[in-house]
Parts: structure tokens; sequence; C-alpha cells
């Protein structure tokens, strides 16, 4: 099947946005069986207002929420930029400032 770009409107805000050819393929990989409602922002405030993003089991957090995510700093080894990262840096392999990982990510 060929999939093309598809204009939504977010149900929440109204703004549209892009249902692109490749993520409606991963909706049907998945199974789903409609095109998202919201954009991405309103589902991250969603997910976020809701305690996480599953649905399954306790209703999306429950006791399984997360306090705040330690990070630690580093060195980016890319830009020499001082970062924070939400691992423990060994030295093993090199750490990336996010502008920097998302260039090598492409």
């Amino acid at each position: 099947m060929t999939y093309t770009d598809k204009v939504l409107q977010c149900a929440d805000c109204g703004v549209d946005f892009v249902f692109s050819a490749s993520e409606q393929q991963f909706f049907e990989q998945k199974g789903f069986a409609s095109a998202p409602k919201r954009c991405a922002s309103c589902r991250a405030q969603r997910r976020a207002t809701m305690g996480g993003g599953s649905s399954y089991g306790n209703g999306g957090g429950g006791s399984y929420a997360r306090g705040p995510r330690e990070l630690f700093d580093a060195t980016c080894a890319r830009c020499g930029k001082e970062t924070q990262v939400p691992f423990r840096p060994t030295g093993a392999r090199p750490v990336y400032c996010s502008d920097c990982f998302r260039l090598m990510r492409g």
C-alpha cells in the first residue's frame, strides 16, 4: 500500500499537523485502527498530565510513576560544551550534547 502525508487538525488545540506516510505505515503495522487526533505537543502534554504513556494495567502510571530524573554532568565529545545526560558517563563511549546528538542521528 502507498501512503502519502496527510494534514490533520488537532482535536485539542485546533492546529494543523502532518500525519506522515511513515507514521501511517507504523500505525498499520501496530494495528492501530485510526489516525491520531492530537498533535505531538498535545499528546505529550496529555501523557504528562495522565502520569505516563501507557493505558494498560494501572491506568498509565500509578505506583510506577517516576520521580525526577537524575542527571549527570558531561562534556560533549563533538563540540566540547558542558551538558547533562540521564546516565552516568563511563568514558567507554562518547557523550554528546542534545544539539550534537540530533546532528549525529541525521
